[in-house]
């Protein structure tokens, strides 16, 4: 059984005790935050872990690996190793759905029609559903008129906020497509209520394209939009930390601010559905430096998009630390660990054997594939390149692969291609424990099955060996040729490359990339809840005028990334 979370993070104190817990457990793992999988084979990155470690783990089933980001240990580990999984586990915010009634009494989620629904899928749907209810329970009891929708995307939340709580909606959204997208949606939803209710004076929520890169731009932004008696339609092409440019919003600069100066007036509500990297923290500072914005509803995502204190990238204002408390604190994570937050325990213990080996197999390829970019082009390693997802196009072409070669019937055994490989696979899984199935992935995309294993080992026969080891080579080759092509390298290749080569050098070593990647992954909570604390300690900060908290609002397996920063101003 996993434990439970044994601190608190009700006051300021409390946060920062959690705060401090978790920076003392993270240094000495400092090297599993800061490697990157994709060095796995460059750097035998599997030699930094402690070998009983790796030893226990390489010898697990699929589902216990999946199982060990959740906190679930097996009696026959290392000691060691179960207190490791165990610490990290109990310093993790609670991901489970929280009763919401309980924690806002006046709250009532709506059931939404078809109508506002539509182009949503589930997960969207649960979230936009709920958060809506929350966003409407806030404003009601903070008094407040408008709803800003930061990082509105395609509007999905505004539009529910308008047309299903009647709430006066201005949505803002860096794309000046998602604002097109946004604003035809919402006159489509207009037109089909005003026919069925002849009420031809809804609540359509108003679109304004900015680039919101400082808490400075979005309170000139709210300073704008409250100086607008008439709320008149806006847009903003772009906002900076100049001025603004505010089509059809004449601001005049002697007039004092209504963010820093009165208490009276219309008040307005901050709200963002995976507002990204940077964004998410410029709600909380501007939440707190403009009066007139009594409350905020962000929930996050994309923390390896966050500017951090110290780095290359980071501004006066970062994405981390935010907090005083935090920043005392001396911790830097680094592009890496921030990507390593990202990772949902929930999402690894849903996963299928299937897709956990699937996944593993792609980091496999992608890690040796950094072997042929260091051996070849070793000044394309400086840029930290990016090839996409290779995964999906090479399971696309797999999948067409085995249709075609289930017309094919192997003569001798009377099987097709794809029967035989069914059948080694049987007979091994019926006769042996093979640690190679333990591989699980994080976002990336899969390949099919047809490249299930890393390693086939010497007890089975010549035959499904050779058919396993060709197919795998060939899939891997292939990945190579794609990522070559999208760094625009594979017109400029002036020597042969020794794919097969390299492959046999990383082949060995293939079956530690789960056990490895799944000790990395048990970090992940642990990184994503430093970062949230940091920003509720931030708002705690400001003393007894300001109630946050810290609450799980969404199914963590339908959306990971479901802890919601809510603060009032009281």
């Amino acid at each position: 059984m996993a434990p439970h979370c044994r601190y608190s993070c009700d006051t300021a104190a409390q946060t920062l005790e959690w705060i401090s817990a978790i920076n003392d457990f993270l240094r000495p793992y400092m090297f599993l935050l800061n490697d990157h999988v994709v060095n796995f084979f460059k750097d035998r990155l599997w030699e930094s872990i402690d070998k009983q470690w790796m030893n226990c783990l390489r010898k697990e089933s699929v589902e216990n690996l999946l199982k060990i980001p959740s906190g679930i240990v097996q009696d026959n580990w290392p000691a060691s190793l179960k207190e490791f999984i165990l610490t990290s586990r109990s310093l993790v915010l609670p991901r489970e759905q929280v009763e919401l009634q309980m924690m806002l009494p006046n709250l009532h989620v709506a059931s939404l029609d078809t109508v506002l629904t539509q182009g949503m899928n589930m997960k969207k749907k649960h979230e936009v559903e709920t958060l809506a209810a929350v966003v409407r329970s806030i404003a009601e009891s903070t008094g407040s008129q408008t709803i800003i929708d930061v990082g509105a995307g395609q509007g999905y939340l505004a539009q529910v906020l308008s047309f299903q709580y009647n709430l006066s909606v201005v949505a803002i959204d860096a794309s000046s497509h998602h604002g097109a997208v946004t604003s035809a949606r919402a006159e489509r939803i207009k037109k089909h209520y005003a026919a069925k209710t002849k009420n031809a004076h809804l609540n359509v929520p108003q679109t304004v394209t900015c680039c919101v890169m400082s808490s400075d731009a979005l309170k000139a932004f709210s300073d704008a939009l409250l100086q607008k008696n008439d709320f008149e339609p806006l847009e903003m092409k772009e906002i900076d930390l100049g001025e603004p440019y505010l089509e059809g919003l004449e601001v005049e600069r002697k007039k004092p601010s209504l963010c820093s100066n009165s208490n009276m007036g219309p008040s307005l509500v901050l709200a963002g559905l995976h507002a990204c990297g940077d964004l998410s923290v410029t709600m909380l500072r501007t939440f707190i430096e403009c009066k007139e914005i009594k409350a905020v509803v962000s929930i996050g995502c994309c923390y390896n998009l966050l500017s951090e204190e110290g780095s290359q990238n980071s501004g006066s204002q970062c994405g981390f630390p935010v907090s005083e408390g935090a920043k005392l604190s001396g911790l830097s994570l680094g592009k890496s660990a921030r990507d390593l937050a990202c990772q949902s325990a929930e999402r690894w213990r849903s996963l299928t054997k299937d897709a956990a080996l699937q996944n593993f197999e792609l980091h496999a390829f992608r890690a040796a594939f950094q072997m042929v970019l260091n051996r070849y082009y070793p000044e394309i390693l400086t840029t930290s390149p990016s090839i996409g997802r290779q995964g999906k196009a090479l399971r696309r072409q797999q999948q067409r692969r085995v249709l075609q070669n289930n017309l094919h019937v192997d003569k001798r055994t009377s099987l097709p291609l794809v029967a035989t490989w069914e059948k080694c696979e049987m007979e091994r899984s019926c006769t042996t424990s093979n640690y190679s199935e333990a591989y699980q992935g994080d976002t990336c995309s899969t390949l099919d099955r047809g490249g299930l294993s890393l390693q086939i080992s010497s007890s089975y026969s010549s035959g499904c060996e050779g058919i396993w080891s060709l197919d795998r080579y060939s899939l891997f080759e292939k990945f190579c040729n794609s990522g070559l092509c999208r760094l625009g390298l594979l017109t400029n290749i002036s020597q042969e490359i020794d794919f097969l080569g390299l492959w046999k050098e990383a082949q060995p070593f293939c079956e530690l990339i789960g056990p490895y990647w799944s000790l990395r992954a048990v970090l992940g909570p642990v990184l994503e809840t430093l970062l949230l604390l940091d920003r509720l300690l931030f708002l705690q900060e400001q003393g007894s005028s300001v109630k946050a908290v810290a609450l799980p609002i969404f199914n963590p397996i339908l959306s990971p990334r479901n802890v919601a920063i809510i603060a009032q101003k009281i």
